[in-house]
């Protein structure tokens, strides 16, 4: 039985596991891609209808959550979190195909040579950086789905193409380890991710949706479960998405209604503050979110051991909302990096399960 044919009711974990084996992996922060498995199974537990992934980021949570059978609402804060899950959730039978993939990495379409100006000697060389301009000037003319992929599988190129897959440092040849993924060219890049996100689309029906926006302005009646995976504050520093990610972000709006920090070596995007990323404001972020989500049918929370407020906290904070709150700790390792140096943590990443 094929992921397609098989019943729109959460479960079937195996099947689930098998279609996520398809998600496109973008390299990011907290990415659950390795936890998929565990979530599935409590995911299937909890049953229902709708899902909300209310820290979509990767995306690979709710590409699971819609594998399982529910009708998935996803939000994230980010642009491009917002554009993955438009290409692959909320799209059920769209595909860019080989000849609008070769047209987009053709020729120009206009003269346009926004990035290639602004990131002059940084992160690519002259050609990627003019690509990616070349690329727009065809996106732009793109909308719906096709749109969604394509911006989807740009970023998915510049975030392979790029060391760690971070934007924090402007020399790159300080992370050159030899992998392909550097060697490539970002016109090389596109065409290969291209076919990646077109190979992950599948119709699970109709209902899904995609949100770009702030979590406590996401409306969602009553549904039968709410998975939240935001930024974990740890005990110092931040966890500021926008810092790492931005020129993601920025290639997912072609920089539009984005404010570009001039003076900043790596050309940033201004940051958005969410209380979560922060150790003095998390706590409070966290039971008003709990608050705001109390009618689901379950809650499901990850978190790090490795981050604040303590898991004794959080669980009784979601005791608040919720009678029955169960604790499951699941062994997992963060790396800092995906360089052959990169160190590793291992860590308890806690799923608290709220019913």
């Amino acid at each position: 039985m094929t992921i397609a044919e098989h019943p729109a009711t959460p479960g079937s974990v195996d099947l689930a596991l098998q279609q996520v084996a398809r998600f496109p992996r973008l390299r990011y922060m907290g990415s659950k891609f390795r936890l998929a498995k565990p979530l599935a199974e409590v995911f299937a537990a909890a049953g229902g209808g709708t899902a909300v992934d209310a820290f979509s980021g990767s995306g690979v949570v709710s590409y699971l959550l819609k594998a399982q059978g529910f009708r998935v609402v996803s939000n994230d804060f980010l642009a491009f979190p917002t554009a993955i899950a438009e290409a692959v959730v909320v799209n059920q039978g769209v595909r860019l195909g080989d000849e609008l993939v070769a047209r987009i990495a053709g020729e120009p379409l206009d003269d346009r040579d926004f990035i290639a100006s602004t990131f002059d000697g940084l992160y690519f060389d002259a050609d990627d950086r003019r690509f990616l301009d070349s690329a727009w000037s065809h996106i732009d003319l793109l909308d719906g789905a096709e749109r969604a992929l394509a911006i989807s599988a740009l970023v998915l190129s510049a975030a392979r193409k790029q060391p760690r897959g971070v934007f924090t440092f402007t020399d790159s040849s300080r992370y050159d380890d030899g992998r392909r993924d550097l060697r490539l060219s970002l016109r090389e890049h596109f065409a290969l991710r291209a076919a990646e996100y077109d190979a992950a689309v599948f119709d699970r029906g109709a209902g899904h949706a995609a949100h770009c926006g702030d979590v406590a302005e996401l409306a969602v009646e009553s549904p039968s479960l709410v998975y939240l995976d935001p930024p974990y504050a740890p005990p110092s520093d931040d966890a500021d998405y926008m810092k790492r990610y931005h020129f993601l972000q920025g290639l997912a709006t072609y920089w539009r209604g984005q404010e570009i920090m001039p003076e900043t070596k790596t050309k940033k995007i201004a940051k958005r503050f969410t209380p979560f990323a922060y150790r003095r404001t998390v706590e409070a972020a966290l039971e008003r979110t709990f608050e705001q989500f109390a009618e689901a049918g379950t809650i499901v929370l990850s978190y790090s051991s490795n981050s604040v407020p303590d898991a004794q906290t959080i669980e009784a904070l979601l005791r608040r909302v919720k009678p029955s709150v169960e604790v499951l700790p699941v062994a997992h390792s963060y790396s800092f990096g995906t360089h052959a140096a990169a160190t590793r943590r291992a860590v308890s990443e806690y799923i608290f399960v709220a019913r």
